[in-house]
């Protein structure tokens, strides 16, 4: 029997490969809001970032978020991120 493939993405922040489950995905919704996708599954572009604030941080200032979801994104937008990953912990 084949072992199962087990999904990988690359977070923004860190830039290293982990596997999908251990990520948390940020999308940009049809409407242009930008929230924290706790299933993985809604629709929108996504972005993984590792469930560490300061990789958030670091994808912000390397602008590697605004780059994957192809969207500025305003200092206020970057707190309430902040304060939901702490909130996960």
């Amino acid at each position: 029997m084949a072992n199962k493939k087990i999904p990988t993405r690359v977070c923004v922040g860190c830039k290293e490969m982990k596997p999908k489950k251990e990520l948390i995905r940020v999308i940009k919704t049809n409407e242009g809001g930008i929230l924290l996708d706790k299933t993985g599954r809604q629709n929108g572009r996504g972005a993984y970032l590792c469930n560490d604030p300061a990789c958030l941080q670091l994808a912000i200032k390397s602008k590697g978020l605004e780059r994957s979801l192809k969207v500025s994104i305003p200092p206020e937008i970057v707190e309430a991120l902040t304060k939901e990953m702490m909130q996960n912990d």
